[in-house]
């Protein structure tokens, strides 16, 4: 079995996992725009598959697919009465995949719900974390991600100190300014979120990785303790530095999506400035996550490919003859 997040954090890095919800939108199972979970119980197994590919990939934790998985929020496909079961079947399926191989991360996101100053949404929105916490039983740790408001990132810390006794991470996200739209920077929303119990702070989603360095840098300067961050795989622009502010969202995101490699050059410099839990978000998928567990010394691939440019057997041997390049290295290169 792995050892607990915190154990583990204090050794080294943790790699997380990808985007879930945005990929299946791609692969014809999400609706563009609500990305609610329902696919969890309409076609489990094309969860299953996103789980194992993350895995494959080198992911050492995988989080339950229940981003906006609030009551509220699946109100709006027509899905409210199946909260709990998609809750807790993502669980489910999680923890079968994980097997002793990953830690489970429960998942709570933003509602939509969330208004300051006003007891009756916190109300509401306290009884929907409750009751996704109550359905993702068993997990490791939960992750609060995807909050715009320091209120309801602070409520979901509370509710998950209620109702569980697993680490707690809370991740922030950040539109057009690195202050949250209750006015917080990054730097005192990390500091108040530590000083409120969160095992792991950070940031994740909206931003690619360019966008999100200075959010992370401001955060470390600020907190000392484990950090987080999971950008989105989407390019975007310091002009327009959230990928959902883009006019392709939500359904032609395609040409924007960051190579792996890219990813991977976000892994080694989110390590470099003190990050400890590094993942990713919307846009990435198993060949994101796989270059970056390279990176992290988290990946060992196990097919051996010779590679033989003087007697090409594949487009890649006869391209790199073709360009006058040989394969590097004379020894066989592992894919």
């Amino acid at each position: 079995m792995p050892k607990p997040l915190l154990e583990q954090l204090k050794e080294g890095v943790v790699l997380g996992d990808g985007g879930y919800i945005v990929e299946l939108e791609q692969r014809g199972y999400v609706v563009a725009g609500a990305f609610t979970p329902e696919v969890v119980v309409t076609h489990p197994n094309a969860v299953r598959s996103m789980y194992e590919e993350m895995r494959h990939a080198g992911a050492e934790v995988l989080q339950v697919m229940a981003f906006y998985g609030s009551r509220e929020k699946l109100a709006t496909v027509g899905a409210a009465d199946q909260t709990f079961a998609v809750n807790q079947q993502a669980t489910r399926m999680a923890r079968e995949v994980a097997s002793d191989r990953a830690l489970v991360a429960g998942d709570l996101s933003t509602t939509w719900k969330w208004a300051p100053d006003s007891p009756s949404a916190r109300t509401l929105v306290a009884g929907m974390f409750d009751e996704q916490i109550e359905a993702q039983e068993g997990v490791d740790l939960f992750i609060g991600e995807t909050f715009f408001h320091f209120g309801e990132a602070r409520l979901c810390l509370e509710r998950i100190r209620a109702k569980s006794t697993v680490p707690a991470m809370i991740t922030l996200s950040f539109r057009a300014s690195n202050v949250l739209d209750d006015g917080l920077s990054a730097a005192e929303a990390a500091k108040r979120l530590r000083d409120a119990g969160a095992d792991v702070v950070g940031v994740n989603c909206m931003r690619d990785p360019e966008r999100i360095y200075p959010i992370l840098q401001e955060m470390r300067d600020a907190v000392d303790g484990f950090m987080a961050a999971q950008p989105a795989a989407f390019r975007t622009t310091w002009e327009t530095p959230w990928f959902t502010g883009s006019p392709a969202f939500p359904d032609k995101m395609d040409p924007l999506v960051l190579t792996r490699y890219e990813m991977a050059d976000f892994a080694r410099k989110a390590q470099a400035m003190g990050v400890q839990y590094i993942g990713a978000c919307c846009g990435a998928i198993g060949s994101h996550i796989r270059e970056m567990a390279k990176v992290l010394g988290k990946y060992r691939e196990e097919r051996v490919w010779k590679f033989d440019p003087d007697a090409p057997m594949s487009e890649t041997e006869y391209n790199w003859e073709r360009r006058g390049a040989r394969a590097p290295g004379a020894a066989p290169i592992a894919v």
